[in-house]
């Protein structure tokens, strides 16, 4: 049996299937050829991964990375960034499109899916602009994109200020069956704020941004999507007043999705507290109350995506002044355990972390994976539950260290990361992989 997988001995959560127990999983040819109760399949001549103790669930994909290829390959790389997300279990990732060039045309699309498709990793599925150059104020050529092989657009990094702009983006988006991801920010209201608005922010003399910056702005894009009928995904959601107006929304039937990062539902605004610039991130960390929030909207489904918004920057954009240093932090390889954290501490299960860092990605964007079903592409992650590790970030495999994670004991983590059939990462420990008799 050439190029043939079987796991055994763990419990298979795939919630698309409804199938949540032990169970083995064949793979054969780079798809799903079985899913059978133990001990029911021959592995034949196939590799055999004992995967006892683990989670077998389709791979992840994470829907909001920068992999800053072409134009910042000091950062990171698209290979660099592949490599990081194999690690952190993701079979997939959509990164966008503030490169440079900006991936506003089809000659940049085309130049990250080729280098993608040479490195034969995981997956990366390029997101077009939203407007020439991000500069929000001309469309960029949607159809010329979606042929290219975008799966979305966004001007993630800059919001689109323009209302009238932003609706007609919604609008050809529609047309082309893309949606539009907001970086939901009123700049004005915002006013150049370096961090949350609030006592932590007055204490430290550092300007502030309010709640209001987001909530107003998912507000405009709610009415505009309600408006057009267009397909609408809210990003890094981060308020407690954006998470109500998107439950709202929902309960009236808008065509809205929406995404948390790790880091909005693990830190607050006290990471800050003492000038640390690897807790300094657009939008800002908030309020334990804002945090609270977050979670139960990913209990609820209403943030119905986990995603890392995954932002390397070097050192020397980092280390200085608070003020002066660039916003993000880098997150493929520590969002799987942060989620997991959520299990025990937010009373959310593992079938809606599942659907959150898979399931629902795929269904968004409309690309493989998100199921476990015989026939579909053999994207899974194996993850160990109770494997402890620390977070060293001379190890992690982006090309950036710009984590506020750096030294945390961790539990969880992809031990097995197949992308088609294909194992892209293992574990370097607890080898479980042996040729079967």
């Amino acid at each position: 049996m050439s190029g043939a997988l079987l796991i055994t001995g763990g419990t298979v959560i795939d919630p698309a299937a409804g199938v949540h127990e032990r169970r083995d999983l064949l793979i054969r040819d780079g798809l799903v050829a079985a899913v059978a109760p133990p001990g029911d399949l021959d592995a034949g001549g196939a590799e055999e991964l004992d995967a006892a103790g683990c989670w077998i669930v389709p791979g992840l994909i994470d829907m909001h990375v920068h992999l800053r290829e072409p134009g910042y390959e000091y950062k990171e790389t698209i290979a660099s960034g592949a490599r990081a997300a194999a690690a952190g279990g993701f079979t997939a990732v959509a990164c966008m499109a503030n490169t440079n060039p900006v991936n506003d045309c089809a000659a940049v699309t085309q130049s990250i899916l080729e280098r993608a498709r040479a490195l034969n990793l995981v997956r990366v599925y390029p997101i077009g602009a939203v407007s020439v150059g991000l500069r929000g104020q001309q469309l960029a050529e949607i159809g010329e994109l979606r042929e290219a092989g975008v799966v979305a657009l966004s001007d993630d990094g800059q919001p689109v200020m323009d209302g009238s702009l932003m609706r007609r983006a919604l609008e050809y988006a529609s047309m082309f069956g893309l949606p539009v991801i907001a970086h939901a920010e009123d700049r004005n209201l915002a006013g150049g704020g370096v961090m949350n608005e609030g006592a932590v922010s007055l204490r430290l003399g550092l300007a502030g941004a309010p709640a209001a910056a987001e909530s107003a702005m998912v507000a405009r894009d709610l009415a505009l999507a309600e408006q057009t009928g267009g397909r609408l995904h809210v990003a890094h959601v981060s308020t407690a007043g954006a998470v109500e107006l998107i439950r709202a929304a929902k309960a009236r039937g808008i065509n809205v999705t929406a995404e948390a990062a790790p880091h909005h539902f693990t830190l607050t605004e006290a990471a800050v507290a003492d000038y640390n610039t690897n807790a300094k991130m657009n939008p800002p960390l908030r309020t334990e109350t804002d945090v609270a929030a977050v979670r139960e909207g990913i209990r609820d489904a209403t943030l119905e995506v986990i995603a890392t918004d995954h932002a390397p920057h070097h050192r020397d954009e980092k280390e200085c002044e608070f003020d002066a240093a660039l916003n993000g932090i880098i997150g493929l390889e520590t969002a799987l355990p942060l989620a997991l954290r959520l299990l025990g501490e937010a009373q959310v299960t593992i079938d809606t972390l599942v659907r959150a860092l898979s399931v629902n990605p795929a269904r968004i964007l409309a690309v493989a994976g998100g199921s476990l079903a015989v026939g579909q592409p053999a994207d899974v992650t194996v993850i160990d539950p109770k494997r402890r590790w620390r977070v060293e970030t001379d190890k992690l495999l982006s090309k950036s260290r710009n984590t506020p994670f750096g030294g945390w004991d961790m539990v969880g983590q992809a031990v097995a990361t197949i992308v088609g059939g294909r194992t892209v990462f293992r574990a370097a420990a607890n080898e479980r992989r042996k040729k079967s008799a």
